[in-house]
C-alpha cells in the first residue's frame, strides 16, 4: 500500500541528526528519498558508537532507513549537471549545512529554482539563514541555552543539566523541516510555487520554551531552577524509591492528587499546604518519605490500576519493551541489504488509511548511484565518465 507521502521526491543533503530523522519520517511513510552524500565526507553517525551486529552505528542505521544513497562529489566536473537533472524528477531538497555554502557551489535556491521552478528547498541550520548569528555553529546544547531553556532546568545551585533527548536539534530542526516541507508542499499543490523553508533550531527551541518565555515577555517573570510547576518547583517531580530507582510523580490536577494520597496511605497529604515555597519544600518532602519506603517495583503494583499520572522512570532497555509500545507497535523489525534484521523504533505517527513501511535499514554511501544515473537518462559511457572525473564513486 503506498504511504500517505508516495509521489514526493526528496533530495537529502543533510548528515548526523536532525536533517537525517526528517527524511527518515518521510521516507517511512511513503517519500522517495535520495540521499546526496560526498565520498570524502562520510557521515560521522556511522562511525558512533554503540555499533550494531554489522559494525555500523546504530543510529546511523536507524536514521537513514528507507532511504536510496549516491555518492557524489560536488567539486567535481558534471557533478552539477547530474543535481540539476536529478531536479527535474526531485523537487524537493532538504540540506543542513552553514548558510551559503550550496550557494557558494552553484547549487543555491535561486539558481536551482530556474531549473525547477516548483522547488522547495528546506534548510536546516543552527541559527537560520538570516540574522547576526547566521553563520555561527552551534550543537542542542547551545540552542536550549540561547532559547532561555536550560535556564530553568536543574536544581537550584546544580546548574543546568544536559540532556540527550536533544530537544532543539529534533523538537526545533527534525518535527520543523517535517512541518515546513509539507507545507510548502501543500501551498505548492494549491499554487504551483515553490519555496525556501527556512528552520533555525535555536527558533524552535525558542518555540518549544512557550511557557516561560510567555511569563516572561507578558509579565518579564523569569523562570529558574525548581520554580515553577512544571520544572520541581511543585510537588510535580521525580523521587527516589528504596532502591534508588525513580517515580515520576505528575498528579497535578485535585483529581489526582486526591487518589495518589490514598493510594500511598496518606489522605492527610490532601490537605497539607502547599502555597510558600516554605510549604512546597515541607510537602515535597513527606512525598519523598514516603516513596522512599518501597522499591519501583512495589510501587507499580500499587499504582497498576491508580491512574493518577504516576509511573516509574524507565531505562531505555526496560521502555522499549514496554507493554504500551508493543501494542502500538512502535518496535520494528527493519531487514538490511543482507536480509539480516535490525530492531527500530517506528515511525511516530500512525495512520489508519497509509500505515508506514519499513523496507530496508541504511545502506552504504553510493549504493545506488549507478541505478539512480540511470534512471535519470545517463548511459553506460556517461556514467563512466562522471567516474573517471571524479564526481561519483
Amino acid at each position: 500500500m503506498p504511504g500517505a507521502l508516495a509521489g514526493l521526491k526528496i533530495l537529502d543533503f543533510t548528515a548526523l541528526y536532525p536533517g537525517p530523522l526528517a527524511t527518515q519520517w518521510l521516507a517511512d511513510n511513503g517519500a522517495d528519498v535520495l540521499r546526496v552524500e560526498a565520498p570524502d565526507r562520510p557521515d560521522l553517525l556511522r562511525w558512533m558508537p554503540p555499533f550494531d551486529a554489522g559494525d555500523k552505528g546504530a543510529a546511523w542505521r536507524a536514521v537513514n532507513r528507507n532511504k536510496r544513497s549516491i555518492s557524489l562529489n560536488l567539486k567535481a566536473p558534471g557533478a552539477l549537471d547530474v543535481i540539476r537533472t536529478l531536479l527535474t524528477e526531485y523537487d524537493i531538497l532538504v540540506e543542513q549545512f552553514r548558510p551559503g555554502v550550496l550557494e557558494r557551489l552553484g547549487l543555491g535556491f535561486e539558481a536551482l529554482r530556474t531549473v525547477q521552478p516548483g522547488l522547495i528547498w528546506c534548510a536546516i541550520s543552527s541559527y537560520g539563514q538570516t540574522g547576526p548569528w547566521r553563520d555561527r555553529p552551534g550543537h542542542d546544547i547551545d540552542f536550549l541555552a540561547t532559547a532561555g531553556v536550560a535556564h530553568h532546568t536543574g536544581r537550584p545551585g546544580q546548574g543546568p543539566t544536559p540532556n540527550a533527548a536533544l530537544q532543539g536539534d529534533f523538537g526545533g530542526g527534525t518535527f520543523g523541516a517535517v512541518a515546513g516541507i509539507l507545507a510548502a508542499v501543500i501551498h505548492r499543490q494549491r499554487t504551483g510555487e515553490g519555496q525556501m523553508v527556512d528552520v533555525s533550531m535555536a527558533d524552535g527551541a525558542l518555540w518549544m520554551n512557550m511557557l516561560s518565555v510567555s511569563a516572561a515577555l507578558a509579565a518579564n517573570h523569569d523562570a529558574g531552577p525548581a520554580s515553577e510547576p512544571l520544572n520541581g518547583g511543585g510537588v510535580y517531580d521525580y523521587y527516589a524509591t528504596a532502591d534508588g530507582r525513580y517515580l515520576a510523580m505528575g498528579a497535578l490536577e485535585p483529581k489526582f492528587w486526591s487518589m495518589f494520597c490514598a493510594a500511598v496511605g496518606a489522605p492527610e497529604l490532601e490537605l497539607e499546604p502547599a502555597g510558600t515555597t516554605a510549604e512546597i519544600v515541607q510537602l515535597k518532602g513527606k512525598v519523598a518519605a514516603i516513596l522512599a519506603r518501597r522499591t519501583q517495583a512495589e510501587w507499580q503494583e500499587v499504582f497498576a490500576d491508580v491512574l493518577c499520572c504516576v509511573e516509574p522512570v524507565l531505562t531505555p532497555t526496560e521502555a522499549v519493551h514496554h507493554p504500551q509500545f508493543a501494542a502500538r507497535g512502535m518496535v520494528v523489525e527493519v531487514p538490511d541489504e543482507t536480509g539480516a534484521v535490525h530492531h527500530q523504533v517506528a515511525s511516530p505517527v500512525q495512520f489508519s488509511a497509509t500505515p508506514a513501511a519499513y523496507t530496508r535499514t541504511s545502506v552504504e554511501s553510493g549504493h545506488d548511484t549507478d541505478t539512480v544515473l540511470a534512471d535519470a537518462g545517463y548511459d553506460a559511457a556517461a556514467i563512466a565518465a562522471l567516474r573517471s572525473a571524479g564526481a561519483i564513486s
